[in-house]
């Protein structure tokens, strides 16, 4: 806390140098200019409880890419990833890294289609960040208007240009690790539509062994209006994305500053490889100025190769379904309106997934597989089904807002095993088929909004859940459904205020929140009869996260904006928390054990960022950002404590721009103070990782995937030239 204490001294010497300089009379401008953009403040209004926002300016502070980077800088969000540009697990309030890998209990939408399967399970590694132009996370469960989780949604958008006319925008970037990186932009406006084509190429040797990543990402995006009432959006996408995976190392490495990689890994040349394609097709419509509604159908699917040093899995993950909002308006006096939204999510998953085992022990034939009995073939089907409402009845004279959701919410799996029929394989007598329907969850959202001034004051309840997945959902080694499992249900108490002091330029959101966390899902280990073990999900007790999160920003416009400096900009996003198993018992080592009171894995108590960003009126910029995330414990004994770790990030850059044209070029360097750091843990009952042949002596756990302990380089020139 002493760094922290000490940058913050020194933005308190430069705030009250430069406030006296910013005279009243430029409120308009600053407002224009808040990176709180009033679209947040709408968000948090709308959803009633928090809301961060990240805009374009924003999300280029660093390299669109790197999604992590601008995530990371949020109060109460923190981004794992276990390869350099996918594998991206997204943790809001102390949720989300219960699974081994990828995303499970927080959602994700991409312009308001789900990115998140039926399943439950977020892959992020084909989606093209660098088109994204916002990014709203919704904090702690939010069931009401989303269904399924209980961390929250994060929510990506794109949009074409607003420019009319016809616009090329090319940008470059190269760096250390081999990186080049290019995006191909043609933007086509017009009064009834605007619609635009990216082409992105990204290719990396990686900064750990074997790392690299090749993505090829192409995108269009077009919004059509058929009359005043009537807008068709149309999405396409199709991507190829490669990430090599190098494997986790132990901690006498990471700490040691040595990654040569996992050798188990390396045998298996592990990687992911996916081909996706996605589409959606959402139409918009007035019936009257107070009736509206908004229908979107969608459709993807992954083609997932995946190498590991264990397994070598193939699957085919087609996802569709429709998501349909009515909004209706209405005026319930003189002083009281009413806006209830009624909607509803419907999704269906089918995976096609063959998982065929390596041997592990036959070094001369690294790719030899174990006999198919040992492995598996499996189609699956996955419903989810929610229905929603969500009214908010505004009583103007008062300004006060009373808001109540409910939602109802359903989860189905069917799973049949295509190497079951009798004769098929020799040795294989069993059928892992399985069918499982969770009972419909309903969960609801009451909220009490207060506006004082530029000050919204918002205390909410709300409940969500996240249903086991059908991986989870079926003990595969005693070919048994396990049918006592339970989705795990959150409450949240959430009070929160945002707003704008100090004639617009100090905009702050504070959240006191607690989170009570029930039929917690976790990983556990069995023992069979021949003495081997297994490994099941079971429910093992309760959670409670208590928290606050605090973000500021503030703008000093020096000499109404006439002199060098443009403007200067420093901000601050902190999340302090105390995360605490309660009744919690989970089996461990052959026996249960009791960690009640113990913290949870993975979270720090302490995290914040703290940005500078100079802008000057001959077009010089610098955005500079300091990040530290606290030590966190891995085990649920809390024996285990991984260091904290801090980056200082900066940017350097020159914009000139003319109404036909733009032109930005830049340079910019991450962990410029070359720290040892990782980006991704393995947590709770998965510790203690361990493969054949890793390289590593037996004992030694290999739980660490490091990030670059050194400073890296990247710059690139962005050009943009209106026709």
């Amino acid at each position: 806390m002493r760094k922290l204490s000490i940058i913050l001294i020194i933005i308190n010497i430069s705030l009250n140098l430069f406030a006296q300089e910013t005279p009243k009379a430029l409120e308009e401008v600053i407002v224009k200019e808040k990176r709180k953009t009033a679209k947040e403040r709408g968000e948090f209004k709308r959803h009633a409880q928090s809301v961060e926002a990240l805009n374009e300016e924003e999300l280029n502070r660093n390299n669109p890419a790197f999604i992590e980077q601008s995530l990371g800088t949020m109060a109460g969000v923190q981004v794992d990833k276990r390869t350099q540009l996918g594998g991206q697990r997204i943790v809001i309030r102390g949720y989300g890294n219960d699974q081994k890998f990828n995303n499970w209990g927080v959602k994700a939408y991409y312009n308001g289609i789900p990115l998140t399967t039926a399943d439950g399970v977020t892959i992020l590694d084909d989606v093209d960040f660098a088109t994204v132009n916002n990014i709203e996370v919704v904090k702690g469960p939010a069931a009401t208007m989303y269904g399924g989780g209980v961390g929250g949604v994060a929510r990506f958008y794109l949009r074409p240009l607003e420019d009319k006319g016809v616009t090329l925008t090319e940008k470059t970037a190269v760096g250390s690790f081999g990186l080049f990186q290019s995006n191909t932009r043609i933007d086509v406006v017009n009064d009834s539509s605007a619609m635009f084509l990216n082409y992105g190429h990204l290719q990396s040797n990686g900064y750990r062994p074997r790392g690299n990543s090749l993505k090829n990402l192409l995108t269009f995006m077009g919004e059509f209006k058929l009359s005043k009432k009537q807008t068709i959006i149309a999405y396409m996408s199709h991507n190829y994305s490669h990430e090599g995976v190098t494997g986790q190392i132990s901690y006498a490495d990471y700490y040691g500053g040595i990654d040569n990689g996992n050798q188990a890994y390396a045998k298996k040349n592990a990687r992911n490889n996916i081909t996706a394609t996605r589409f959606a097709l959402t139409h918009q419509y007035a019936f009257t100025p107070k009736f509206s509604n908004n229908t979107s159908v969608f459709y993807s699917n992954q083609d997932f190769k995946r190498v590991a040093a264990g397994a070598d899995e193939n699957s085919m993950n087609p996802n569709f379904g429709l998501r349909s909002v009515f909004s209706i308006k209405s005026n319930l006096g003189q002083d009281i309106t009413n806006d209830l939204n009624l909607g509803t999510e419907l999704q269906e998953s089918r995976s096609l997934i063959s998982n065929y085992r390596f041997l592990g022990t036959d070094d001369a034939n690294p790719l030899k597989v174990q006999d198919i009995s040992k492995g598996s073939y499996f189609k699956y089907k996955t419903n989810q089904n929610s229905f929603f409402a969500h009214n908010r009845t505004t009583f103007s004279k008062y300004d006060l807002a009373l808001i109540l959701g409910l939602s109802a919410n359903k989860i189905s799996y069917e799973r049949i095993d295509l190497l079951a029929p009798l004769g098929l394989v020799t040795g294989y007598n069993k059928d892992l088929s399985f069918t499982k329907n969770f009972t419909t969850s309903y969960n609801p959202h009451i909220a009490l909004q207060k506006n004082i001034g530029k000050q919204i004051v918002n205390l909410s309840y709300s409940e969500g859940y996240n249903a086991p997945t059908a991986t989870t959902a079926f003990i595969g080694t005693i070919n048994k459904a396990n049918d006592e499992l339970l989705p795990e249900k959150a409450r949240m108490w959430d009070l929160g205020i945002q707003g704008l002091l100090a004639g617009s330029r100090l905009d702050y959101q504070v959240s006191l929140f607690s989170i009570e966390i029930s039929n917690k899902l976790t990983q556990l280990s069995g023992v069979l009869p021949s003495g081997g073990t297994y490994t099941y999900f079971a429910n093992t007790g309760n959670q409670l996260n208590k928290g606050l999160e605090l973000s500021l920003g503030y703008l000093v416009v020096p000499s109404q904006g006439n002199g060098f400096i443009k403007k200067i900009e420093p901000f601050m996003n902190l999340s302090s928390y105390n995360f605490k198993y309660q009744d919690f018992t989970t089996r461990f080592g052959g026996g249960l054990v009791d960690y009640s009171g113990k913290q949870v894995v993975g979270v720090p108590k302490t995290k914040y960022t703290i940005g500078l960003d100079i802008v000057t009126k001959a077009g010089l910029y610098m955005n500079n950002t300091y990040n530290y995330m606290g030590e966190v414990y891995t085990d649920f004994a809390n024996t285990n404590l991984v260091k904290s770790f801090s980056l200082l990030n900066s940017k350097v850059g020159y914009k000139y721009s003319k109404p036909k044209f733009d032109f930005d070029v830049y340079i910019a360097s991450n962990n410029l103070t070359n720290q040892v750091n990782y980006t991704f843990l393995f947590l709770g009952n998965n510790i203690n990782d361990s493969d054949p042949g890793s390289g590593y002596p037996t004992g030694v756990a290999t739980d660490v995937n490091p990030g670059p302990s050194k400073a890296y380089y990247f710059g690139g020139v962005n050009i943009r030239y209106k026709f």
